[in-house]
């Protein structure tokens, strides 16, 4: 059975609807939790699939976390053997400092849903399916990066240029969360309850039913782009 790794820094922002995909297509999948378990110990070729997950702490803030330094020397061990590799939110902010780029504070938070608008380089590879023409994705982001050297940008937003990108034949990154279920959201709508009361703009109850009515359709539009991903990495 093919494997694959997903390193989890909240309980509450997991795979989503990508781990029944990965079962679908024969990955066993396990959680790495920061908070008990060893990043340390997850040998840097070992997993067919490797997924870093998002949380609520900054790339920069390594010295109050030093685990973001072992997913650091994960993630530059990962990229020299080019193994396939998805960052999510943290996780795309990690791989892109892990390439050498300046992750930092952005002008405001991003929260909430919004299309993505993809470059010409996007439209010609899966994260087509993602398009805003298709689908609008969920933002939960106040940190942002550069795009790292000899990447390819592949989306932004209106008020983010670096959505998404990729390096090599088989990492990418998401700023944006294309992962998330109804499920998954109720829990968060709890564990963000602070950052949520400190953004202006963004309001619990008009943000779940915008989600009621966005995930179903991202959901579809996402396992097209997972599957055809898969099918790239795994040839």
């Amino acid at each position: 059975m093919k494997s694959a790794v997903a390193i989890r820094h909240v309980p509450f922002e997991d795979l989503g609807s990508f781990k029944g995909i990965l079962a679908e297509r024969g990955y066993e999948t396990v959680y790495v939790d920061v908070i008990e378990d060893d990043v340390a110990a997850i040998v840097p070729e070992g997993p067919d699939v490797l997924v870093v997950l998002g949380g609520p702490i900054g790339v920069y803030e390594s010295d109050t976390y030093p685990v973001l330094k072992q997913e650091l020397q994960l993630l530059e061990s990962r990229l020299r053997a080019e193994r396939p590799t998805l960052g999510i939110c943290l996780g795309a902010q990690l791989l892109a400092h892990a390439l050498g780029a300046r992750v930092y504070t952005g002008d405001r938070k991003e929260i909430g849903w919004s299309p993505l608008r993809l470059t010409t380089e996007g439209r010609a590879m899966c994260t087509r399916h993602l398009d805003g023409a298709e689908t609008s994705v969920l933002h939960w982001h106040g940190d942002t990066f550069d795009l790292p050297s000899n990447a390819v940008r592949l989306a932004s937003s209106d008020l983010y240029e670096n959505q998404a990108f990729s390096w090599g034949r088989a990492t990418i990154g998401f700023q944006f969360h294309a992962e998330v279920t109804m499920t998954e959201l109720e829990r968060w709508f709890i564990g963000h309850a602070c950052e949520i009361g400190s953004t202006a703009n963004v309001d619990v109850g008009r943000l779940r039913s915008e989600s009621i009515r966005r995930t179903p359709v991202l959901s579809r539009q996402a396992r097209k782009w997972l599957e055809e991903w898969l099918d790239s990495v795994e040839s």
